[in-house]
């Protein structure tokens, strides 16, 4: 079974913690942590793209490139273009998190098709996730007025907007690569 929305990989950061850029390293016997997360959704999801700066991979997986005003590096940039391009609700991922599974991605679309809301997030013991999610058309309007205020915090976006979680009990799926140290323990759990 294919989920019925687009999937998105973020994969525009600046990966200053990693001292490289993330999205291109190795992963899970693929060249690129990119392509490794693009050739795993691509079966659940009747489309995958994946949002950057710039085109930066040796592998064909549609692109949605940041508009090239955009100078900025935060996830709001991204979703901004994302919501322009394809004008509809998608499910968010970003390219560092390479375990979370499709219990959580069904979880997160279950509830969306449940219940009517701006946003559907995945929380776990440590936190929330809003890198892996449900967003909404219904966001745009305050995501526009936001980054006209200079303010690019998911954090900010999802507390004003009508959003709700889906509880998962385990931290580990949404263990994310940001640092040599945590891209080498990630490798040794792939």
């Amino acid at each position: 079974m294919k989920f019925p929305l687009p999937c998105v990989i973020f994969a525009g950061g600046k990966s200053s913690r990693m001292g490289q850029d993330k999205a291109l390293l190795p992963f899970g016997g693929f060249p690129s942590l990119a392509e490794y997360q693009y050739r795993r959704l691509l079966p659940l999801f009747s489309n995958v793209y994946i949002s950057a700066k710039r085109n930066k991979f040796s592998f064909d997986a549609p692109m949605i490139l940041d508009a090239p005003a955009s100078d900025f590096f935060a996830p709001t940039a991204g979703l901004l273009t994302v919501y322009e391009t394809l004008a509809s609700d998608f499910f968010a991922i970003s390219v560092d998190t390479p375990f979370v599974d499709e219990t959580v991605i069904e979880g997160v679309v279950s509830l969306y098709e449940r219940e009517k809301a701006d946003a559907v997030i995945a929380r776990s013991p440590g936190g929330t996730h809003p890198m892996c999610g449900i967003y909404t058309m219904t966001l745009l309007p305050l995501l526009k007025q936001m980054i006209e205020e200079g303010n690019h915090r998911l954090n900010h976006l999802l507390g004003i907007a009508d959003t709700r979680f889906v509880d998962f009990p385990d931290d580990e799926l949404f263990f994310n690569m940001n640092t040599p140290a945590e891209y080498r323990a990630g490798n040794r759990k792939s």
